[in-house]
């Protein structure tokens, strides 16, 4: 096998990078197709199924028990191993509507993702992904209880994201 030349390392490197970012984005939208987009078409999904679809129905009944999600992603370490393969390890704090939209409860998490990739076609995605918890807890102040901020009148307060996205509406329009 012939070493990757420095250029397509680095464009490996970002390629992958924005697979954590575009992850973040997409789960907090609620945009299951772009979500599982970002997977290769035959992932392995919970229950030994396997394919995108699968991999749709355990986002959608995992985000269901959750409202309101906001990733943020920081330390992420990749390792090439080949011109078509790589892992990484991911860090990410969540602060995550804990019970559902209605809840009133908000958690801060923070998570390690342990992550192996895989470029099919020329893209990079991910072949699996490992949300492992470090820790969990209460957010100090609940921020849904805020009055609306009105941005950018007030800085604080409830904002209108991530309701104005449509992603976000058409998820929940399908119901529990």
């Amino acid at each position: 096998m012939e070493p990757m030349r420095p250029t397509e390392r680095l464009l490996a490197f970002e390629e992958i990078r924005q697979l954590a970012h575009r992850y973040a984005v997409c789960l907090d939208a609620r945009d299951l197709d772009g979500l599982c987009a970002l997977y290769i078409a035959d992932v392995q999904a919970a229950r030994g199924a396997r394919g995108r679809e699968a991999l749709r129905g355990d986002f959608d009944r995992a985000l269901r028990r959750v409202g309101i999600t906001f990733l943020q992603v920081g330390t992420h370490a990749i390792d090439l191993r080949g011109a078509d393969r790589a892992s990484g390890v991911v860090y990410c704090r969540g602060e995550i509507q804990d019970g559902g939209p209605d809840s009133r409860r908000f958690i801060v998490q923070a998570i390690q993702y342990h992550d192996e990739y895989e470029r099919r076609g020329g893209r990079w995605l991910f072949r699996s992904r490992r949300h492992l918890l470090v820790y969990g807890a209460e957010l100090g102040e609940n921020p849904l209880t805020l009055p609306p901020a009105n941005w950018p009148q007030r800085q604080t307060g409830m904002g209108s994201v991530p309701g104005e996205l449509e992603s976000w509406r058409r998820f929940w329009a399908r119901g529990l």
